[in-house]
C-alpha cells in the first residue's frame, strides 16, 4: 500500500486523498474515519486506494506543490484580477442565460419591448437578492447584479419586496398590488433560498413558501399589464395556480443563476437573448408528497398500491412541468434524415434464442455480440420562426414493455444554434448494448428485443431489435 509522506499524514489530507468510486476525492471526514476499517473488512481493495492517492499526488505535482515556493510557479499568483476579467464576467452572464427555462409564455407576452414598456413593477422576496443567487458551494463573486438592478438597466422600475424574506410569514400584498396596478408590466421574483432548501434542510412540501402564492395571485389580479413570474430555486414547486392563471402571462425558472443572474434575467425578459434552457427535473404536484412516503425510493410504479413511481422515466402521474420542458421565442421542427428500422444481433451457433422466443438477452452472456454493434441517427433541426436561437435536441427511446422497463429513457442530447429560417444537422451514435438495454427487476442489465421507439419532440421512429 502506498505510504503517505509524514508531512501530509494528517486526517484532513487523507480525507482529500481517498475516494474509491471514481472521483478520488472526498471533502468531508467520512473516509478519513472509516477507510481503514473498510479495507480490513474486505469492502475496499488497497489497489483502489493506491490509485486514488496516485491521481491526487499527480494533480498536486502538476500544480507545483512540490517545486518549492508556490508563488513562483505557474499558478502561484492567480487572484481576483484573473477571475474577474471582462471575459469571465461575461461567461457568468452567458451561463445564467443558457440555464434559464421559459415554462409559460402566452401569445405576445415575452419578450417585452423596452420602448413600449415605460414602467416596470419589480416585486418579490428574491427580486433584490445577492448571495441567494449563488446557491451554496460558492466562491466569492466579482460583483452582483440583482434582478432589480438588471431590469432597472433597461426600463424605469418601481420595487416592493412583498415579503420580508422567502419564508413570507406575512405578505404585503396590498402595497405590492398598488405598484403593479400603476406599471405597464410586472415581474415577480419569488421562490426559495438556503433557509428553505439546503443540505440537511429538506423542504416539507412543494408549495411556494409561506404566503408567496397569495402575494403572486393578488399582484397578478391587480396588474394592468403582462405579469412575468420568476422562480428562483434549486428544486421544483407546484405552481399549478400560476400555470392556470391567465393573468400570469409568463413563467421563468432561473435556478440559482449566479452573480450575473439579474442581468441574464433582464436579457431574457427584454429579448436580448432567446431562452433555450430545459428543466433538469420533473416538477410534481403537491398531492405527490401527500401520497408518497419520501422513504419509498422505488423507481418503478406499483399499480397494486397506487405508487406512481419516480422521475420522468417511470412516473405515471400528472406533472406540473416535466423533465426537458422549456420554450423558446421561436419554433423548431425536427426531421429524421437517417435511422435503421431493423438491427440484428448475431448469436453463437446453438444459442437457445435460435429455437425459442426470447424477449431479452443477458449482457453477461458471451454467446451474442452486441458490444461493438452501433448505428447513427441523423436529424435535421429547422428554425421556422423569426428569431435565431438554440435548441436542445433530446433523443429518447421507449423500449419494449418487458421487465417493467421505463416508459421512456434519454439516450442523448445536443444543443445547436440555428439562425431564423435556417436549419442544422444533428447526429447521435447509439450503441446497442448500452443504449437499447434495460435493467430488470433484480438489477440485471439486458438487451431488450422487440420494438423500440426513438423520439425527438413529436417525431417518432420505430426500430426493431432482433436476433
Amino acid at each position: 500500500m502506498t505510504r503517505i509522506p509524514t508531512k501530509f499524514s494528517s486526517p484532513a489530507f487523507i480525507n482529500i486523498c481517498f475516494y474509491w468510486i471514481g472521483l478520488d476525492l472526498d471533502c468531508g471526514s467520512f473516509l478519513g474515519k472509516h477507510t481503514e476499517a473498510a479495507v480490513k473488512g474486505g469492502l475496499v481493495d488497497e489497489a483502489a486506494i493506491d490509485k486514488a492517492i496516485s491521481n491526487n499526488f499527480a494533480t498536486l505535482m502538476r500544480l507545483g506543490f512540490f517545486d518549492g515556493d508556490p508563488s513562483k510557479q505557474q499558478y502561484g499568483n492567480l487572484g481576483p484580477k484573473d477571475v474577474c476579467t471582462e471575459a469571465n464576467q461575461e461567461l457568468a452572464r452567458e451561463a445564467a442565460r443558457q440555464g434559464i427555462v421559459l415554462l409559460k409564455n402566452s401569445a405576445g407576452s415575452l419578450p417585452l419591448s423596452s420602448s413600449a414598456i415605460k414602467t416596470l413593477a419589480v416585486i418579490g422576496p428574491n427580486a433584490n437578492v445577492t448571495k441567494t443567487m449563488i446557491g451554496n458551494y460558492e466562491g466569492i463573486p466579482c460583483k452582483y447584479t440583482t434582478p432589480l438592478q438588471g431590469l432597472a438597466a433597461s426600463v424605469a422600475t418601481t420595487y416592493h419586496p412583498g415579503c420580508a424574506n422567502v419564508a413570507c410569514a406575512s405578505a404585503q400584498a396590498d402595497d405590492a398590488a398598488k405598484i403593479a396596478a400603476a406599471a405597464d408590466a410586472t415581474v415577480l421574483v419569488v421562490g426559495a433560498d438556503q433557509s428553505i432548501e439546503a443540505e440537511s434542510r429538506d423542504r416539507v412540501d412543494l408549495n411556494l413558501p409561506g404566503q408567496q402564492q397569495l402575494l403572486v395571485t393578488e399582484v397578478a389580479k391587480a396588474s394592468k399589464g403582462p405579469v412575468i413570474l420568476v422562480i428562483m430555486s434549486g428544486g421544483g414547486f407546484d405552481i399549478s395556480f400560476a400555470k392556470n392563471d391567465d393573468k400570469i402571462t409568463s413563467i421563468l425558472w432561473v435556478g440559482y443563476p449566479g452573480e450575473a443572474g439579474g442581468a441574464a434575467i433582464a436579457d431574457i425578459i427584454f429579448g436580448q437573448y432567446n431562452p433555450s434552457g430545459r428543466l433538469p427535473m420533473t416538477w410534481y404536484p403537491q398531492s405527490y408528497v401527500e401520497k408518497v412516503p419520501m422513504t419509498n425510493m422505488n423507481m418503478r410504479p406499483d399499480p397494486s398500491s397506487g405508487y406512481p413511481g419516480r422521475t420522468y422515466r417511470f412516473y405515471t402521474g400528472e406533472t406540473v412541468y416535466a423533465f426537458g420542458d422549456g420554450l423558446s421565442y421561436t419554433q423548431f421542427q425536427h426531421h429524421l434524415v437517417k435511422a435503421p428500422k431493423l438491427v440484428n444481433i448475431p448469436l453463437a451457433e446453438g444459442h437457445t434464442c435460435h429455437s425459442s422466443r426470447c424477449t431479452s438477452l443477458d449482457l453477461d452472456d458471451q454467446a451474442h455480440s452486441c458490444e461493438n454493434l452501433a448505428f447513427d441517427v441523423h436529424l435535421r433541426v429547422k428554425n421556422v420562426g423569426r428569431s435565431s436561437g438554440s435548441q436542445t435536441v433530446f433523443l429518447y427511446t421507449s423500449p419494449p414493455s418487458i421487465h417493467n422497463s421505463p416508459k421512456k429513457h434519454l439516450l442523448g442530447f445536443e444543443k445547436v444554434y440555428v439562425e431564423a429560417q435556417s436549419e442544422s444537422s444533428v447526429k447521435f451514435t447509439l450503441r446497442v448494448c448500452k443504449d437499447l438495454s434495460v435493467v430488470d427487476e433484480v438489477g440485471t442489465r439486458k438487451v431488450a428485443l422487440g420494438q423500440h421507439v426513438l423520439h425527438v419532440g413529436d417525431l417518432k421512429h420505430s426500430l426493431s431489435l432482433r436476433v
